[in-house]
């Protein structure tokens, strides 16, 4: 990894960092933990009324994607589920709800403060059917053929290095498993510079990749029925989108 990629990982992590000690400091409070402060196109308001009130409200809080990945995924009972970035909690714990005691989720941030977080918000919600690893979503912490479903929630784009993210999943899917995310993606016109123009790294925008070549990267990682979908504008020509691809049916 190159000096810059190096520096944008670390404006990451603080970031997230920041974001996680800001709602465990809320939590003290009588009141409980303020969301973090984001516009309509990132948050907690992207899920159900249902969905936030069936979660601790520091999970709820934390939340910082541009969608619901597991509304996305379809998860089914029993299914081996890994969340790529995530965060406090707020997916993976609704994960677990959908496949249920005999199916496993797993979260994977590279952030001490969000799984500390996130550790105590499963500990609150007594799922016990979730686990937590540090680590990168380029070099991610489990064996090949892990996984039936592969979610995350608007970490892609912040990655510096998509290609290895896009064969680590290929990597621990089971042949013929899906992913199922959201993220930010741009208009195919745009270029990188225009994009850093409409937004910053960290949130979300400068690396963004383009419509095309989200596709291009699945289809390199052997995935096949690549489906993106955009559902609503983060800013001019960039879009918050849903994703869906399936796994080589055998393995590469």
């Amino acid at each position: 990894m190159d000096d810059q990629a190096a520096d944008l990982r670390e404006t990451v992590r603080l970031r997230y960092a920041a974001t996680a000690l800001a709602v465990t400091a809320g939590s003290a409070d009588r009141c409980g933990p303020a969301p973090v402060e984001v516009d309509g196109n990132f948050g907690s308001g992207l899920y159900s009324g249902a969905d936030r009130d069936a979660l601790p409200a520091e999970a709820v809080a934390a939340s910082l994607g541009c969608g619901n990945p597991t509304a996305v995924a379809e998860l089914r009972e029993g299914e081996r589920v890994l969340d790529l970035g995530s965060g406090g909690g707020i997916d993976v714990l609704l994960s677990a709800r959908r496949v249920g005691p005999t199916g496993k989720v797993y979260g994977l941030d590279m952030t001490e403060e969000m799984l500390a977080l996130a550790r105590s918000n499963a500990r609150e919600a007594g799922a016990t059917n979730v686990e937590f690893l540090k680590g990168h979503i380029e070099a991610i912490p489990l064996p090949a053929r892990t996984v039936d479903v592969v979610i995350s929630n608007c970490v892609v784009n912040l990655s510096t290095d998509k290609p290895a993210v896009f064969a680590e999943m290929a990597r621990v899917l089971v042949p013929g498993g899906r992913v199922g995310v959201t993220d930010v993606v741009a208009a195919d016109h745009l270029t990188p510079a225009e994009r850093a123009e409409r937004g910053s790294h960290v949130g979300c925008v400068a690396g963004a990749l383009s419509f095309t070549e989200y596709r291009e990267h699945l289809a390199a990682a052997g995935f096949t029925d690549v489906e993106i979908v955009p559902t609503h504008a983060v800013v001019e020509d960039v879009h918050s989108a849903i994703i869906r691809a399936t796994a080589p049916a055998r393995g590469r």
